[in-house]
């Protein structure tokens, strides 16, 4: 069943309070975070509805699901009276697999979930032949759990110098993915150890202007993770429920 546009436009306006709320305690600008809609578990009539509020930047865990829905709503789009205050754009947050990289490069515009050389030169790889520079990211594991995707805290500034030697990829950011746990304080600590790793990457200017990019925090953190300096958070639940 669709959520209706009237309460993503509730839900919306209270995430984007929220935002605003720990960008004056962190000192930062509300204009610098994002909202990527994760749509994994929507149907086509909510996503309608995003694009109606205004919300062009979706994010999706499975290739195969996010070639699919880019599909219907290009069709929708070409159907569409008004047009978009801004381009739709699709970024794959989700663990990619190898085999899965010239179906991402041929419909994501951000990959947020490198964490290897390998997947890296097979994403370099698809995007020469898809004739595209892909923005991606490095997906770093903080919170150091077994079960999450992501390089070691330890590897990651390496392997993102290396990733910035692939002529087909531009390295814009860091993402990571908060602990699965009720404590605030090991939630804050993930983040916080993602945007020193930022802040260490731009002192040695790994990445150059394009690195400018925290992906991190979603519908149960997203507020810890703008303190500490997400720009990017990706929403699902609090959007829809």
């Amino acid at each position: 069943m669709a959520v209706t546009k009237g309460k993503i436009q509730k839900n919306l306006a209270a995430i984007r309070e929220t935002i605003a709320e720990h960008c004056q305690i962190a000192r930062r600008d509300p204009s610098e975070v994002s909202i990527v809609a994760v749509v994994k578990s929507v149907d086509l009539e909510t996503i309608k509805n995003l694009l109606d509020v205004g919300l062009t930047e979706f994010g999706e865990s499975r290739v195969p699901h996010m070639v699919d829905r880019a599909a219907e709503i290009d069709a929708h789009l070409r159907r569409r009276q008004n047009p978009l205050p801004r381009p739709l754009r699709w970024h794959m947050v989700g663990h990619l697999q190898r085999n899965k990289a010239r179906a991402a490069c041929g419909v994501a515009d951000v990959i947020h979930s490198i964490d290897s050389l390998r997947l890296a030169e097979e994403v370099n790889k698809r995007a020469e032949q898809a004739d595209k520079v892909m923005d991606v990211m490095l997906q770093v594991n903080c919170s150091q759990e077994k079960q999450k995707s992501g390089c070691a805290v330890g590897a990651s500034v390496h392997l993102g110098e290396m990733m910035t030697s692939l002529k087909n990829l531009r390295l814009v950011g860091l993402m990571t993915m908060g602990p699965l746990t009720k404590n605030m304080d090991l939630s804050r600590h993930t983040f916080t150890r993602l945007r020193e790793i930022f802040e260490e990457m731009q002192l040695e200017k790994i990445g150059g202007a394009d690195f400018r990019h925290l992906s991190m925090g979603m519908s149960n953190d997203y507020a810890m993770a703008v303190e500490e300096g997400a720009t990017i958070v990706r929403i699902g639940t609090a959007l829809f429920k």
